[in-house]
């Protein structure tokens, strides 16, 4: 029978702070863990969040998540899609912004949620996607939620507002409305009966 807690490999604040609350609804703990962890050069989602999650469970040994996320914008093909950190730290969101110019706007969110302990060959992973469009310009501001300075940019599907600009009783309404098919939602079912099944 696993322990229900999860070391969670992560130096995003923002990320911590969302899956302790969705894993929070299953009796999950979250143990956040501050590491350096390598990312490979990749445009897989997988191969970055097995790499990390392989890492953390090699030096803490214990059961562990690692989640990598990507921002795709259509008309680019999916750029900057897992570079979405390096972008942001070179161009900015600004550049972003003067990139797509009068582009199609088209963008989403996809995150993948990797889990691993000793009982594991590999990784588990569970994926989700948001769709939406980028504002016109930056909107709204960062709160201590906030995961990306793409919360500026990205209006969800079916909204008017930024996320920047979601007040926090809006945006946690907006994040239950979309959280059953959430990568955390989706691993947190998934423990649940991983753990009852002794597994």
């Amino acid at each position: 029978m696993h322990n229900k807690i999860i070391s969670f490999a992560t130096g995003n604040s923002g990320k911590v702070k969302y899956v302790q609350k969705v894993l929070s609804n299953y009796d999950i703990k979250v143990d956040h863990i501050d590491l350096e962890l390598i990312e490979p050069r990749s445009n897989d989602l997988e191969e970055i969040a097995a790499a990390k999650v392989k890492q953390a469970f090699s030096k803490i040994k214990k059961p562990c998540i690692a989640i990598d996320s990507g921002f795709y914008i259509s008309e680019f093909n999916g750029f900057p899609g897992t570079y979405v950190n390096f972008t942001l730290n070179t161009i900015g969101i600004d550049g972003i912004l003067r990139l797509v110019g009068k582009s199609e706007r088209n963008c989403c969110f996809k995150n993948c949620l990797a889990y691993y302990d000793d009982k594991l060959d590999e990784p588990v992973f569970f994926n989700s996607k948001v769709n939406g469009q980028l504002s016109m310009t930056k909107r709204g501001r960062m709160q201590d939620y906030s995961w990306s300075e793409l919360f500026l940019l990205f209006i969800p599907e079916n909204e008017t507002m930024t996320l920047g600009e979601m007040d926090r009783d809006y945006f946690d309404q907006w994040r239950k409305e979309n959280r059953k098919n959430s990568s955390a939602e989706l691993f947190s079912r998934w423990y649940s009966k991983h753990m009852t099944s002794g597994l």
